[in-house]
């Protein structure tokens, strides 16, 4: 029988993508979107990519009427949550709303899912749990520091929140994602990373300052103890990360009935932003107009992921390279201005 998945944040960055790898493997998401950051278009892009009717339910995951509303129309045997902002810069500016829509948006989807029995959760976590890592090779087991953002902090507290319940009782089976620095598009070109306004992340703003919609890239800082003074990141492909929530839906149906377990989602490589810039101008063949900015408050220097547990608990590894998401990336956003 086909499983019904409930896909929060459904039409956004990675929960676009992994509602196809959804209908790809047999399952049927539900979406639930509020277009804050994503565009109902996208509904339309992914019935494309498919070639399947995408149910699609306009609403905010801190409206609880909006959940009791899902969960009585479909039987959901799963949740993925992603909704949630996560712009680091933002949330040193505005950590409220972070505290608000992430952490309360949280209590209020756990709220539902007892009230209608549901058990099963893939959070979207992040790397940022990690804080300033004393080794920049991290594992699962590496400590959990102090964030260095108002968004790491809301993605530990909320790993933390679904800890104890798990803990203390509560018949919970969780699998906590913590991605890297997701990138890329789907091949297709039909979907990918398209944020509302200014963008946040590295390689949107790298694409939209190729053809001028941006005047120029800010590399924020050149003075960190990295390969080449810029940050380094672990950028894995969004398609491998979409894969590994189906991956991690199986984990959950032969678990304990009650359990939680965290997974690296990452590449087990950096890679630098001058490195970036230089792979994009390698692969396009243009050439970026950029220059050095001061370090952003609450960047980390460099970290990445030790996947070894992602490999044997979900036998899932990433299969693109950093290349390929760059090439994706771009050809994405060409066609998104055309």
């Amino acid at each position: 029988m086909t499983k019904n998945i409930l896909v929060t944040g459904g039409a956004g960055y990675i929960g676009s993508h992994t509602v196809v790898e959804l209908i790809q493997h047999g399952f049927n998401p539900i979406v639930l979107d509020n277009f804050s950051n994503s565009r109902p278009s996208v509904i339309d892009s992914l019935e494309e990519i498919t070639q399947q009717k995408i149910i699609s339910v306009t609403g905010d995951c801190r409206d609880a009427a909006v959940y009791d509303l899902i969960f009585s129309k479909y039987k959901i045997d799963a949740v993925i949550h992603f909704a949630a902002d996560k712009a680091v810069g933002e949330s040193v500016q505005n950590p409220l709303k972070y505290f608000d829509n992430n952490l309360n948006g949280l209590m209020v989807l756990l709220a539902a899912m007892e009230r209608h029995d549901v058990k099963h959760l893939v959070f979207s976590s992040s790397c940022t749990v990690y804080g300033n890592p004393d080794n920049v090779y991290v594992d699962e087991n590496s400590p959990l520091k102090s964030p260095e953002s108002p968004y790491g902090f809301t993605k530990l507290v909320g790993e933390q929140m679904l800890d104890n319940m798990v803990r203390h009782g509560k018949k919970m089976r969780v699998v906590l994602l913590r991605y890297f620095n997701p990138i890329g598009a789907h091949p297709s070109a039909l979907i990918g990373e398209r944020p509302q306004g200014i963008p946040n992340n590295l390689l949107p703003y790298i694409t939209q300052t190729a053809l001028g919609i941006r005047a120029e890239l800010s590399v924020f800082g050149n003075d960190y103890d990295t390969i080449d003074g810029t940050c380094v990141r672990d950028y894995i492909h969004v398609c491998d990360v979409a894969d590994a929530h189906v991956s991690a839906l199986t984990l959950l149906s032969a678990s304990p009935d009650s359990c939680i377990e965290a997974i690296n989602i990452g590449t087990g490589k950096g890679t630098s932003v001058l490195e970036i810039i230089r792979i994009f101008e390698r692969e396009t063949g243009v050439s970026l107009n950029w220059k050095f900015a001061p370090r952003r408050e609450g960047d980390v220097p460099e970290i990445y992921a030790k996947a070894d547990k992602a490999l044997h608990t979900l036998n899932w590894k990433a299969t693109y390279s950093v290349s390929d998401a760059v090439k994706h990336a771009w050809e994405w956003e060409k066609k998104t201005q055309n």
